[in-house]
């Protein structure tokens, strides 16, 4: 039996965007007064809209290409600069309408004031602007590496191990990439830094292994005296698209396994090595995927047997809500654990004192240091990006952690 289609959250939401577009022409008119103005205007938000679902159902049958990428870019500009104009716009009508329920008391009725052209023409600059940031997030923001560097202190860090440097980075998406000249540029940041270990915190491609192929000869240059780590993330299992078979999709897996190592990286999958300096140890383990509503593959038991609870332990788990439900109370304290998997949505505000995201409605913790039971937790931002082709105010990251003994 076929299911019913609910038709009225789809009525609800073509309400809602007409409405919104609606107001926005409102707002245009009053700094255009051109008859031509009105049909242009919907000839475009009409067009543009029929062009999104057209490129969703071309997406499902073939897949993203660069048709869905630029329609799906183009129509997600212009609504949020239209959210943008909107909120200016209602800003001064609601002060119109308190300004006429303060002076309009006497005979005659009520009557509200003409918008004013400067409040309209600042709501028009921030639409502007906003079409700009996103312009600037999709062509270079997306590759705008930042070094971000943190020093820890542990009172039971082996004192070999005292300026013990690790970079990381995480969620590669190489199937996202279009320039590779920028990727080396990010690649020469992280051998820059020089640090003891390098490890990789999962989701090296969107879907397929096939995706990391051409830049195999990219990652292979990260170099580290102490070795080159990694785990897997959600996406490296393929789950997201449909597979021809199960052997499929399992192929593919074990391809991209090998990829890694081909790179160059050791890939943890639930265990552990041995870190030695001066006769001295620490212990890195990392885990399969397990994060809530991604997949629960890991099995930190696994990862960290063998160990000694009083062993200096850093882990590798992709998703952060692992930490809170698992990690950070684990009987065998885990000094350190590095992860990354939100990309800080890619979108958000790290200026001036403020640090937001809507990723964070999503997750507790999801990006930079986190502490608690004498535990240290590190959100990478992500090296890559995926759906939203850019970053806006939330940039790549190439995290360097020092360790200090107390």
């Amino acid at each position: 039996m076929k299911r019913k289609l609910n038709l009225l959250p789809l009525l609800t939401v073509a309400f809602i965007f007409f409405a919104l577009n609606a107001y926005v022409l409102s707002g245009l008119g009053t700094i255009n007064q051109s008859s031509l103005l009105s049909p242009i205007f919907w000839v475009f938000i009409i067009g543009l809209t029929f062009a999104l679902f057209f490129a969703i159902q071309q997406m499902r049958i073939q897949g993203i290409n660069k048709f869905f990428q630029i329609v799906s870019h183009a129509f997600l500009i212009v609504f949020v600069a239209e959210v943008v104009f909107a909120l200016f716009l209602l800003l001064g009508d609601v002060f119109r309408l308190l300004m006429a329920l303060a002076t309009n008391f006497e005979p005659g009725g009520f009557h509200m004031a003409a918008r004013n052209n400067y409040c309209v023409d600042f709501a028009f600059v921030m639409f502007c602007f906003t079409v700009v940031l996103f312009a600037y997030g999709i062509t270079q923001g997306k590759y705008a590496y930042r070094v971000i560097k943190h020093t820890l202190y542990f009172d039971d860090l082996p004192a070999s191990f005292d300026g013990f440097t690790v970079t990381q980075i995480s969620d590669v998406h190489a199937g996202s990439f279009t320039n590779p000249k920028a990727v080396q540029k990010g690649i020469d940041m992280i051998n820059a830094q020089k640090s003891d270990l390098f490890v990789f915190t999962g989701d090296l491609v969107n879907n397929t292994a096939a995706e990391i192929v051409p830049y195999i000869g990219h990652f292979s240059q990260i170099k580290a005296p102490f070795g080159q780590f990694s785990i897997l993330g959600n996406h490296d299992y393929g789950d997201y698209i449909k597979w021809p078979t199960e052997a499929d999709k399992v192929q593919n897996l074990n391809r991209l396994k090998a990829y890694h190592k081909e790179i160059g990286f050791k890939l943890l999958l639930d265990e552990h090595v041995e870190l030695h300096k001066n006769g001295e140890k620490i212990i890195l383990a990392g885990i399969e995927n397990w994060g809530i509503g991604f997949g629960e593959r890991g099995d930190l038991n696994k990862a960290l047997q063998n160990t000694n609870v009083n062993d200096f332990k850093i882990l590798l788990s992709h998703d952060p809500s692992h930490w809170d439900a698992q990690v950070k109370n684990y009987p065998s304290k885990i000094q350190l654990s590095l992860a990354g998997h939100t990309h800080g949505m890619q979108f958000g505000i790290e200026a001036f004192g403020i640090k937001w995201s809507p990723v964070k409605y999503r997750y507790k913790h999801w990006a930079g240091i986190k502490s608690e039971n004498g535990r240290y937790l590190n959100v990478n931002r992500g090296f890559g990006f995926l759906g939203f082709s850019g970053r806006i105010g939330i940039w790549p990251e190439i995290t360097v952690i020092e360790l200090k003994k107390k």
